[in-house]
């Protein structure tokens, strides 16, 4: 049987890094970040600026546009796919896999499986670049897509940020939760449930209990089980460079893959100060 050609699909809420998104050729869906007068498309490049331009201006996010998803599957097809593996983060969060979906239906030329990861930034991309090597190692696409399902399990993100100002902004979080915790200056750690909504995992009080705790989350989820890490940040590069010998010291069996800033439509939804952990277990 002829074997068929496969690509991966994201979109950049993923965080996967650029140098693995070049050498495993992923195809990534850039989400959009508009000003009043200025539109540009989702990067870690912007992020620096986003973090600049706060707490001043405050952009808007918004998926790919419908032609965006064309131009892409032309893309596609014009290099000789005809698989199409598509991991997304969560629909609870954001339109991109619902709409990619709808519009790969319309090429039944191209074998297409588009998973929701119900998870967001790394979390997701620990996923995608799983699935990336699997189809290195030469298993099947129709293998790779019956595993995900279950493999997401094994993916989490936790995150710990220093205000919840613009989650609040972005109506990700209530307003009551908000000024509750920056009058108790309570801090929350954050994920997403299973349905892939964002929750808060736990309230700290202060940065250091923080960065404990977040540490202690990730070494519960590995169980002392062989795993990726990530370690991410939103301007927060001292943070993560304090963190990163502890996360190592700690998760005996954890191989750190991704060292990064987020993406800028994460930093716009939560704001300077993030320091983010993922985990994949059992990669």
């Amino acid at each position: 049987m002829k074997k068929r050609k496969t690509v991966i699909l994201v979109d950049s809420g993923c965080d996967i890094p650029q140098a693995f998104i070049k050498k495993h050729n992923i195809k990534v869906l850039r989400l959009r970040v508009s000003y009043e007068h200025e539109h540009h498309i989702d990067s870690v490049a912007l992020a620096y600026e986003v973090y600049k331009r706060f707490p001043k201006e405050i952009p808007r996010t918004s998926t790919p546009t419908m032609q965006d998803y064309y131009d892409m599957i032309d893309e596609i097809k014009s290099e000789g796919y005809e698989n199409v593996l598509g991991i997304f983060i969560s629909s609870q969060l954001s339109s991109t896999c619902q709409t990619a979906q709808m519009v790969l239906k319309e090429y039944p030329e191209l074998h297409s499986f588009v998973f929701d990861s119900k998870n967001i930034s790394i979390g997701a991309g620990l996923l995608a670049m799983w699935a990336a090597k699997e189809l290195e190692n030469k298993i099947p696409f129709e293998e790779v897509c019956a595993r995900l399902p279950e493999k997401a399990k094994d993916s989490k993100v936790f995150f710990y940020m220093d205000t919840l100002e613009y989650l609040r902004k972005g109506g990700r979080i209530g307003g009551v939760a908000a000024v509750a915790g920056s009058l108790l200056k309570i801090k929350p750690i954050i994920s997403c449930n299973e349905e892939g909504s964002y929750y808060t995992v736990e309230k700290i009080r202060g940065a250091k209990a923080g960065k404990e705790k977040i540490i202690q989350y990730v070494q519960k989820m590995c169980n002392d089980q062989p795993a990726w890490l990530a370690l991410m940040n939103g301007d927060a590069l001292d943070t993560a460079a304090e963190v990163k010998p502890i996360l190592k010291k700690t998760i005996k069996k954890g191989l750190l893959v991704v060292e990064d800033q987020i993406t800028a439509t994460l930093a716009i939804h939560t704001g300077p100060g993030l320091l983010g952990i993922g985990v994949l277990v059992n990669p």
